[in-house]
This record gives C-alpha cells, sequence and structure tokens, in this order.
C-alpha cells in the first residue's frame, strides 16, 4: 500500500444554535472546496455574548484532506 499524505486546515464554524452546527457548518463549507476531507477534530469551542445572552457557538475544527501536490 503506498503512503499518503494529509494536509491539516483550521477552520471556525459559528451557529446561532450549537457548538455541534458549528463545527457541522464549518466542515460543510468546506467540503464545498476541498476534496477527499478525512477527519475534522474540534480543538476549541466558545461562545459570543451580548447584553448578556448568548448570541452564537464557535467552534474551531481541525480539517484533513488528502494531500495531492503537484511534484
Amino acid at each position: 500500500m503506498p503512503e499518503s499524505v494529509y494536509k491539516v486546515v483550521e477552520l471556525v464554524g459559528t451557529s446561532t444554535e450549537s457548538w455541534e452546527k458549528a463545527a457541522k457548518a464549518a466542515v460543510e463549507r468546506a467540503a464545498k472546496s476541498l476534496r477527499d476531507l478525512r477527519v475534522a477534530e474540534v480543538v476549541e469551542q466558545d461562545i459570543v455574548i451580548e447584553k448578556g445572552k448568548v448570541t452564537s457557538y464557535r467552534t474551531k475544527v481541525k480539517l484533513s484532506f488528502k494531500y495531492e501536490g503537484g511534484g
């Protein structure tokens, strides 16, 4: 089996509903321009607070995909 190489990028997804939906948004958006996505690792979660209320959830993910770089 030949060796493979994967590239990792960090993305931040946002949602007004949950951290899970924020992560899903990041992955689904990345899937529109990256091929062969493999693993998404949640590395950080936070919330935005305005006037004492949570207004959005943010999830930072490290997303890996198979590297197909040129020669």
